[in-house]
């Protein structure tokens, strides 16, 4: 079962990454170009918040499931990686996709969501970028 989730969450991290990647920079060449705000935009936006939350559910079973977890290890870095650092660069990135998502609701201009969906979402993945666990590093399951 361990190891259907780990599976699971780093496959996910494909979709995840190319929402992101998607949503923020369709954002970027809306806000500049003063495009209309149609329900295929929000549905981006909503599809990417929905797949973070469902990879925060999997890395919350992981991080109570997993051996990489161990708070008493902390000067290995490997550990300090999974146990600290992953995940809270993570949950800040969930938070970010997450208000961004909501500001972007409540604007009333079409300009205005681009812009709040471009500096939130792009935020988030950065913070994601960083904080995957790439195989390069030495500490992740491989690409896929």
């Amino acid at each position: 079962m361990l190891n259907g989730l780990i599976h699971a969450h780093s496959g996910l991290r494909w979709v995840v990454l190319v929402l992101l990647v998607a949503t923020t920079f369709m954002s970027l060449l809306k806000w500049r170009s003063n495009a209309p705000y149609t329900q295929g935009n929000r549905k981006l936006n909503l599809f990417a918040m929905i797949f973070m939350h469902i990879q925060l559910l999997l890395g919350i079973a992981l991080f109570f499931m997993s051996g990489r977890v161990d708070f008493s290890q902390m000067k290995d870095a490997m550990f300090r990686f999974f146990s600290v650092e992953h995940t809270v660069m993570m949950l800040i990135a969930i938070a970010l996709v997450t208000i961004g998502h909501s500001k972007s609701k409540k604007a009333t201009e079409d300009a205005r969501k681009f812009k709040t969906i471009f500096i939130f979402y792009g935020l988030a993945l950065v913070l994601v970028l960083v904080a995957i666990p790439w195989p390069f590093r030495g500490w992740g399951n491989g690409w896929f």
